[in-house]
């Protein structure tokens, strides 16, 4: 097979990086990971490297002879950045910059994986687009938008090819849905281990979701992107709301049994992402949200 280049996922121990080697590795690329620890399986063909990234060390093993780097690393998440916000700026955002300041120096690319569901903020009357303001609510939003504003500086005064992959709420195999992280995990949780579904609020929440194959399929051709946008969202464009995923699991034959409660102030009512400039760029055609969830519950032996 020929080998389409040499592609490092830093992160690549966690749910959207294992998926990304498995298909990088099939599609032809030499592919590296790098994270805290080595994998419980390993994929085959991908090399995997221990270490830490806020090891200034980390650096050589992250660039030296690698075209591009995928960069889905995160130490603080939505709900525990208020709390951890420093070690994110201090490490996170810090770290990210010593990254780009040697990927400039050896003409590697850049796909930094950012967040289209906290970036922009709250509700929106319309699907968001790539120039709406950014307006995140949370640090991990903020860390984001730290990161992609750099990353403009250095695109801008550097030449260099970083581009930033706002990437809506991904779902499907690989995801660890004992934690219920994600809406439709936590459907899964509840009806696998016959639990009651909490809902905050009256399920109106809507959130765009892609599965996970067409984040890989969306990221794989932007590593062979050399256009001259900068920033992509990688989403379907479609709003569902909560209660239609669970009318969704119902009309596929699963009893979900819901326990509405008091809304949050900290769930945004409705966050779409756009995604024309993303399917004009790779022709990538999105699978529905019912085909994706019975592709995800047949791998899990659901159906």
């Amino acid at each position: 097979m020929k080998n389409n280049g040499n592609v490092m996922i830093l992160g690549g121990g966690g749910f959207i990086g294992q998926n990304l080697a498995r298909y990088l590795t099939g599609k032809g690329y030499v592919v590296s990971v790098f994270d805290m620890r080595l994998p419980d399986r390993a994929i085959p063909g991908v090399a995997y490297h221990e270490g830490n990234f806020f090891e200034d060390s980390a650096l050589d093993v992250l660039t030296e002879g690698q075209d591009a780097v995928i960069h889905a690393l995160s130490t603080v998440n939505p709900g525990n950045s208020n709390q951890t916000y420093l070690r994110g700026y201090a490490g996170d955002f810090l770290h990210t910059i010593k990254l780009m300041d040697r990927l400039a120096s050896t003409g590697g690319k850049l796909l930094f994986l950012s967040s289209a569901g906290t970036a922009y903020g709250k509700y929106n009357d319309r699907p968001f687009r790539e120039e709406d303001p950014l307006r995140p609510i949370n640090h991990y939003g903020s860390i984001k938008v730290c990161v992609e504003t750099a990353m403009r500086a250095f695109n801008e005064q550097q030449h260099t090819r970083f581009l930033s992959c706002r990437i809506s709420n991904p779902y499907g195999p690989g995801q660890d849905y004992m934690k219920g992280v994600g809406f439709i995990d936590a459907v899964v949780k509840s009806v696998l281990n016959h639990q009651t579904l909490e809902v905050w609020g009256d399920g109106s929440v809507v959130r765009d979701y892609i599965y996970i194959e067409d984040v890989c399929c969306m990221l794989e051709v932007l590593l062979r992107y050399e256009g001259g946008l900068q920033t992509f969202n990688v989403s379907t464009g479609i709003g569902t709301s909560q209660n239609d995923i669970i009318r969704l699991f119902e009309q596929l034959g699963f009893s979900v049994n819901v326990n509405y409660q008091s809304a949050r102030k900290v769930d945004a009512r409705c966050n779409i992402a756009n995604n024309d400039k993303i399917v004009k760029a790779t022709g990538v055609r999105c699978h529905t949200l019912r085909e994706g969830v019975e592709m995800y519950l047949k791998y899990l032996g659901m159906m």
